[in-house]
């Protein structure tokens, strides 16, 4: 156990007294001035400090379909937590914002309007907005993500009087002056590289502190600044510095204060008068957000006087706060709001003004099946999940599930949802190219605006692992009676068409599921390495001997006999070689192993998968009654069998990711599927 001074030497080896001073810089304005010289990315707007913190966790570039790049950015990927708010899948949405702030970074126009995440319910636009806020507050600590503020030293009481709103301290040069000022700053700057600009004027408060001393220093702007500090800050939501947050209440509770600050009463009867700036507050979400970001939660919930408070806010970079002057703001406002909010509200005659100055990015559901799946291993993993094994499948399946409720039917008779699902996640199936999956996404207008959230997949996980207490491990029979039963109560469900859908579409996700357990009992089974070889040699051999019209000598008997057409024709059948085909495969086996031996490799059958799939199920036809699955399901299992089904299971377990309970249950499920039987593989 470590003794207390241990500990105490451990975090002073670990704490860093030199970025704590960087931190805590605090200096004269003349001092800031040359700051600025040596480094103008302090004088960023929000816009650009936002788009800059985004680009510095750098991209990856990837080919989404032929001839079309995506750009992924590892920003989204949460660098802050462990990926605790990642969001995956959805690459072309956070493009789309990532462009916008770039527009609006390079002032072309974008930088008035408000960024209105908009999609589904648990699309993931909150997780976007918290990664954003986090992501400032990181930034901000860094030496590249540095900024700062002003206060007024009073030299009777040694105190400084800070800025409400956290402003640029560059606000203090007069108007008049800046044009020179900001030429000297930039001078033998390469006009490519980022220039010090100065936008706005004081706020109210700063303004006073300015023209009191100006009056006192009879107009000597250079005394005025000699009372002006300037120190670093880091943007903090919990600090309420440069980050804020709004959520509108009901209707009725809604008061504009909460954005734009109000009266601190106590303080009129020191100062004398309502209008006085050091007797208000300057605290509303808009106040404290300068210099960040401000999220608007639920946007279009918004009474139609904070309308016009946002409008302003977003066009003019201003707002106006009660018996003052419009004030400058300099801040990234990001509205959210689903998909049913968006719809109620689009014929109503206020939101016209809101919508020409949105920008609206849409953020779906995830159509990726890989992607989905991540959404969920991110939080039921074996590092999470203690004491229960998740069995294969079980996540993949709920997944699956909620996929197939986002996607479209396709317009293409020929192909079911659940192919259209596995061509998305990449899946290649005979008849359709690049091109034709582009051609589905492009016909698929509100795919993935619709359908089951991620959100009531995690609970009915969740549910699935508390509600078997003494099963060692959750299986995905479990979760998608979990995600059926669900569906009866489901609030966002209004209709009984959908509810129905919804349940065929689970029947898929079973029907599919069985294939794959069928397939990986099959397999393992089939996975006798020796067994494999020695019928694989038995098919060279008489194939060889076929295609060069030659007998076949018995390894038993000594005697040379026909090739063993019976044999040879139940190995192709098993992946579908017509008889009228069997000559051109053999004598393309036969060519694949002679390309082999003039190159001086030896032939595999693991090389050549379709020979490779054929022996296997020939294999498993074979031993599957030796094996007697179907003993299982009447419990009467001799020692000798059971040693079989022990190695299979041994097999499951080291192969496929089962633990023994999950193991056993997958064999028992198979078995029962071969007692109807159903033998036949998903080939």
């Amino acid at each position: 156990m470590s003794s207390g001074s241990e500990i105490i030497r451990l975090v002073a080896q670990r704490q860093d007294l030199d970025q704590f001073r960087k931190k805590n810089w605090l200096g004269s304005f003349e001092q800031y001035l040359e700051l600025v010289r040596a480094n103008p990315l302090v004088t960023r707007n929000a816009f650009q400090r936002l788009y800059d913190m985004i680009m510095s966790h750098g991209t990856n570039v990837y080919e989404e379909s032929r001839g079309e790049n995506r750009t992924h950015y590892r920003f989204f990927d949460d660098p802050f937590d462990n990926g605790k708010d990642a969001v995956f899948g959805i690459d072309e949405s956070l493009e789309h914002l990532v462009n916008a702030l770039m527009s609006a970074a390079k002032g072309y126009g974008i930088e008035k309007r408000v960024l209105l995440l908009h999609g589904p319910v648990g699309s993931s636009k909150s997780t976007i907005a918290r990664l954003l806020k986090k992501g400032l507050e990181r930034y901000t600590g860094t030496d590249e993500g540095a900024l700062y503020t002003l206060g007024w030293h009073d030299r009777d009481s040694g105190e400084v009087q800070w800025c409400p709103m956290h402003e640029e301290p560059l606000h203090l040069i007069p108007e008049r002056f800046r044009g020179e000022v900001l030429a000297q700053l930039n001078a033998g700057r390469d006009p490519h590289e980022v220039q010090v600009r100065v936008k706005g004027e004081l706020c109210p408060y700063c303004r006073y502190m300015y023209t009191e001393r100006l009056r006192l220093y009879d107009g000597d702007w250079t005394r005025v600044v000699e009372d002006v500090r300037v120190k670093r800050i880091i943007l903090s939501e919990q600090d309420r510095i440069g980050i804020g947050t709004f959520q509108p209440k009901d209707e009725k509770n809604q008061d504009s204060t909460e954005l734009t600050g109000d009266i601190n009463y106590r303080k009129i009867a020191e100062y004398g008068s309502d209008s006085d700036p050091r007797a208000f507050n300057f605290d509303g979400e808009f106040n404290i957000a300068n210099r960040g970001l401000v999220e608007f939660i639920e946007v279009l919930k918004l009474d139609v006087a904070f309308l016009y408070d946002l409008l302003g806010a977003s066009q003019e970079h201003k707002v106006k706060p009660k018996k003052f002057a419009q004030t400058d703001i300099d801040e990234v406002i990001l509205g959210h709001t689903n998909e049913p909010e968006y719809r109620r509200l689009q014929n109503n005659e206020f939101m016209e003004a809101l919508r020409d100055r949105t920008v609206k990015i849409d953020v779906p559901y995830v159509t990726r099946l890989s992607d989905e799946i991540k959404i969920y291993e991110k939080d039921y993993n074996q590092a999470k999940v203690k004491g229960k094994h998740i069995a294969p499948h079980t996540i993949e399946m709920a997944a699956m599930w909620a996929v197939l409720t986002r996607l479209e039917e396709p317009r293409n008779a020929g192909l079911t949802l659940l192919q259209k699902l596995k061509l998305y996640n990449g899946k290649s199936l005979p008849g359709f190219t690049e091109e034709n999956i582009k051609e589905l996404r492009n016909e698929a207008v509100t795919e993935g605006m619709q359908g089951i959230s991620p959100r009531y997949v995690q609970d009915k996980i969740s549910n699935a692992l508390v509600a078997h207490p003494e099963a060692r491990s959750i299986n995905p029979f479990m979760v998608l009676n979990e995600l059926e039963s669900g569906l009866k109560h489901h609030s966002l469900i209004t209709n009984e068409d959908l509810r129905g859908r919804y349940r065929e579409l689970l029947g898929v996700v079973k029907e599919e599921y069985e294939n794959i357990v069928k397939n990986e009992v099959q397999r393992a089974i089939a996975a006798d390495e020796d067994a494999l070889k020695r019928l694989c040699g038995n098919y060279i051999d008489n194939v060889k001997a076929y295609t060069q019209r030659e007998k076949v000598k018995n390894k038993f008997t000594g005697q040379y006999e026909e090739p063993d057409e019976r044999l040879m024709r139940s190995i192709e059948e098993k992946i579908d070689i017509p008889d009228s085909r069997k000559d051109d495969f053999r004598r393309e086996i036969m060519n694949y192993i002679g390309a082999l031996s003039i190159d001086g490799k030896k032939f595999d059958y693991k090389t050549n998968e379709r020979l490779y799939k054929a022996l296997q199920l020939k294999l498993f036809e074979d031993q599957k009654d030796s094996i007697k699955l179907t003993s299982l399901v009447s419990n009467v299992v001799d020692q000798d069998t059971q040693a079989k089904i022990d190695v299979v299971k041994s097999r499951l377990i080291r192969d496929h990711g089962y633990d023994e309970e999950s193991a056993t249950d997958v064999l028992n499920y198979v078995a029962s599927i071969f007692a109807r039987g159903d033998v036949k593989g998903d080939h």
